[in-house]
């Protein structure tokens, strides 16, 4: 006898993987806590935290908008103004630091620096370079923008019951006297480059791992009941400055991101982590989940991580429409437990299709670091 007999089919390739098709390869992921459709969630972090936003609304789950479009904005235009694009108008936060940076912005610790940068008489905020696409009209604008950002995220941090992070890089790009950190590099997107004041800075494995958790107890301290869940994006750098191959820099920065979300998912009972990385990485999928130029994931690939998503938790927590509660308790009486719902392939393609009219038909993400493939010779 050894410990390795009482195991059940998922703990080996064989029988958890091999012997299935990709598509019937389920139960990912074991959740740590409900996640119930009146609980308000919000997401933030790099481009792929979009689709688990989108994902959660059009499933009926309670996705918190902290940052509303002005009324009479059409959606065109709210989406253009990145309006709805995260829980609040943040813009991408690719890295845990920059996650901390808005955490002691919104908790009064830190005060965000006046800093702009202007172009042809319009004004651009360095800490969201995408955010209005055409700049601010003044420096007190674009100012006055990042202030409402600052307290919807607050807000968010204040009054949300789960907080979905997904992290995307390790790369990042600081003002080498003021401490700061920028969302892309100064010069790329808007602003320019000063050799003197801006530092590249690849970041390892301590650093993020004492940045997420001091993140963790900063945002607690504001709301005691906070929960988290952690993801890792699957999309691959567009650029890097590591002077390594891009294929390697890639591997090394999601091997170090999924490593600190993993560690301290597993440390904190009030955190969890959810494997969208691999479920869109892994070599059973075959890159099948990725366009063409092998970095954007297809909608296939997003409806394919959602439905895992949805499966785990409601298999593990499952969700009644209140309108069935009364008829679930008649069956089957006030003492015993509901029936878990069994994973059904049509819930998963009318999942897929919510999915698709979520993201509206094509890929409407937003991402400032696609912009550095404009770079490339």
């Amino acid at each position: 006898m050894n410990p390795y007999k009482g195991l059940g089919q998922n703990a080996f390739w064989a029988t958890g993987v091999a012997k299935h098709n990709m598509f019937d390869i389920g139960g990912l992921w074991d959740p740590k806590f409900a996640i119930d459709k009146a609980d308000r969630v919000a997401t933030f972090g790099s481009c792929f935290a979009q689709h688990i936003g989108k994902a959660l609304a059009a499933n009926g789950y309670n996705w918190c908008n902290t940052e509303m479009a002005p009324d009479g904005l059409s959606a065109a235009n709210a989406a253009k103004f990145n309006y709805g694009v995260f829980t609040a108008r943040t813009g991408n936060i690719y890295t845990v630091s920059l996650l901390r940076q808005w955490t002691e912005w919104a908790s009064r610790t830190k005060k965000a620096p006046e800093e702009v940068w202007e172009k042809d008489g319009r004004f651009y905020d360095p800490f969201r370079p995408n955010i209005e696409p055409d700049g601010f009209a003044s420096h007190r604008e674009m100012l006055t923008s990042r202030a409402v950002a600052i307290e919807s995220f607050r807000t968010a941090l204040t009054t949300c019951d789960v907080f979905v992070f997904t992290l995307g890089l390790t790369e990042s790009w600081f003002h080498a006297s003021e401490g700061h950190e920028y969302p892309m590099c100064p010069g790329t997107v808007a602003g320019e480059f000063d050799a003197s004041q801006h530092r590249f800075v690849n970041q390892d494995y301590g650093f993020i791992r004492e940045a997420l958790v001091e993140t963790v107890h900063m945002m607690r301290l504001l709301n005691p009941s906070l929960r988290f869940l952690f993801t890792v994006s699957p999309v691959p750098l567009t650029a890097t400055m590591s002077g390594r191959h891009v294929l390697v820099a890639t591997m090394e920065s999601k091997s170090i991101l999924r490593a600190v979300a993993g560690s301290v998912a597993r440390e904190l009972e009030f955190a969890d982590y959810f494997p969208s990385y691999e479920i869109i990485n892994a070599t059973p999928f075959r890159g099948t989940f990725f366009e063409a130029n092998q970095r954007n994931v297809n909608h296939a690939g997003v409806a394919h991580v959602m439905s895992q998503f949805f499966a785990c938790l409601n298999a593990k927590f499952p969700v009644v429409d209140e309108r069935d509660e009364s008829s679930a308790v008649s069956s089957r009486g006030e003492d015993k437990p509901l029936e878990r719902r069994p994973r059904l392939s049509r819930e998963e393609r009318k999942l897929a299709r919510r999915q698709r009219r979520a993201e509206g038909g094509g890929k409407n993400e937003v991402c400032e670091e696609e912009l550095l493939e404009a770079f490339a010779k």
